[in-house]
């Protein structure tokens, strides 16, 4: 990254791909430092997760944050890093699927504990780019 703290546009990347990318090292910053908070803007009001290992199914944007608020409050937990492989932007509607892979490492060993895949899908609504659904696999 460069140091402005900002992405840069790799050439045969568009703007939407790049805006994603942003918005989910966004996320990933705001798991590792744990702020709920930093993670509401980037959800669309009735966003889905799919949880990897129970298949929980956690609905709407405060349904989300209200987890990752009691997530961040225990002494031990897992920071959650997702790594984006994939973009596929619709060429019809404003929307595009990412796909990538995701680690959780433990914040007291820092000892990776569980890994997988994801897919998310996106939004764009009034010029910002939200989830609206996310699924994740836990492979390891």
């Amino acid at each position: 990254m460069p140091r402005s703290g900002r992405l840069r546009r790799r050439p045969g990347v568009s703007a939407s791909e790049l805006a994603i990318r942003a918005r989910r090292a966004a996320f990933n910053r705001a798991i590792a430092e744990g702020d709920a908070g930093a993670i509401a803007p980037l959800l669309a009001r009735d966003c889905v997760m799919l949880t990897g290992t129970d298949s929980a199914v956690i609905s709407g944007r405060m349904g989300q944050v209200k987890v990752w608020r009691r997530e961040f409050a225990g002494p031990a937990r897992l920071i959650y890093t997702r790594t984006t492989e994939r973009v596929v932007l619709s060429p019809v509607e404003p929307i595009a699927l990412e796909h990538g892979h995701w680690d959780g490492i433990d914040s007291t060993s820092d000892v990776l504990t569980a890994s997988g895949v994801y897919t998310a899908k996106w939004r764009e609504l009034g010029g910002e780019w939200v989830i609206e659904a996310e699924v994740f696999l836990t492979l390891g």
